[in-house]
């Protein structure tokens, strides 16, 4: 995730173990120790609320703030000033897992953190076909932290901590943080998909343009990652069939009417296609850790005390936007056995 440019905890190190733990099977346990400024949630605070200790609110609110969000000043309305703030880093924070194609799986307000970090790496998974309702978590039964969910989810859970923090903040500031996270989401998340697609400049018929290329997607059962990362390859020549492109698709004809319109998208702003791959290529990634890829690497070590997968994975996720000789294997589709996979808070 942090290659990919997504806030996020860090991983420090993995400690193994001989030590029998007893989940869907019995395997043996390993700890993934993580890094962050701060490790406080949403969750942090509910306990104090629920707990009915309003003096030991004020007194985390007050940490926070002056350690990890000093732009608040100070004043009767730094309070509002924090959360107005936390909203905003939410709202960014899950635009980039949306346009990443990346689902969380366990979305309770404890798993969300105050600093805006992807936290609490549990079950979670990138899409492999588009598919909107993708469930990574095998427990979600009614798919609650489906993929489509994640900013509805997000807009529940601050409100959620907003609740929590009632007691120090004006009712109308409530309102204003959950307008300013919806802002933050659609304007950076429009943002993000306009780079995907290789647009310098918004346009009115641009959300037209990306929710009918996604239905066609999920028709058609295209792999989001590989698909956008092929687009930079679009060439604007109308003799130039983009047959390679045209081939993700079964019906192509529904593919030939939409790159017709991309492709006078692309023109109205003077878009040269050598310059748009470049951009294109440093936002659509490469290379992402899809489950099968960590499922193997996971397998190695454990069965055959091979460590080599997991370390061949952590350098080429360090630079996913790049292509790296000999790794064109990370970057193809996923085996039948290896797509949507889905995994528990225990994987």
């Amino acid at each position: 995730m942090h290659g990919l440019g997504i806030p996020t905890t860090r991983a420090l190190c993995l400690i193994g173990s001989e030590e029998p733990v007893f989940r869907e099977q019995v395997e043996t346990g390993a700890t993934l120790v993580r890094m962050a400024p701060s490790h406080v949630r949403f969750g942090s605070f509910e306990i104090f609320y629920y707990r009915r200790q309003p003096e030991h609110l004020k007194t985390l609110a007050d940490y926070v703030i002056d350690h990890h969000f000093p732009e608040a000043g100070d004043g009767p309305d730094r309070d509002a000033r924090w959360l107005n703030e936390v909203a905003a880093r939410t709202g960014r924070l899950i635009a980039a897992w949306q346009a990443v194609g990346f689902a969380h799986g366990v979305m309770n307000s404890d798993n969300m953190s105050v600093l805006g970090l992807t936290l609490d790496y549990g079950p979670f998974g990138f899409l492999d076909d588009y598919h909107p309702g993708f469930i990574c978590n095998h427990s979600d039964t009614y798919g609650r932290y489906a993929f489509q969910n994640q900013p509805d989810i997000g807009y529940f859970n601050l409100r959620c901590f907003i609740q929590a923090i009632s007691p120090l903040i004006a009712e109308t500031d409530g309102h204003a943080a959950l307008a300013r996270y919806q802002e933050s989401f659609e304007s950076h998340y429009a943002a993000l998909m306009r780079a995907k697609l290789g647009f310098q400049e918004a346009r009115p018929e641009d959300p037209e343009l990306l929710v009918e290329l996604l239905r066609l997607m999920e028709v058609d059962r295209v792999d989001y990652t590989i698909f956008f990362r092929a687009l930079g390859t679009f060439r604007q020549d109308t003799t130039n069939g983009n047959a390679t492109l045209r081939d993700f698709f079964l019906h192509r004809e529904g593919f030939d009417d939409w790159a017709g319109r991309y492709r006078a998208r692309l023109r109205a702003e003077g878009s040269r296609d050598d310059e748009r791959r470049v951009r294109m290529n440093r936002t659509n990634p490469r290379y992402v850790l899809r489950n099968y890829l960590a499922h193997e690497a996971i397998r190695r070590a454990r069965e055959e005390k091979d460590f080599s997968e997991i370390d061949r994975l952590w350098r080429l996720l360090r630079d996913p936007f790049t292509d790296q000789p000999g790794m064109d294997i990370y970057a193809a589709p996923p085996p039948d056995w290896g797509k949507r996979l889905v995994v528990s808070c225990s994987s």
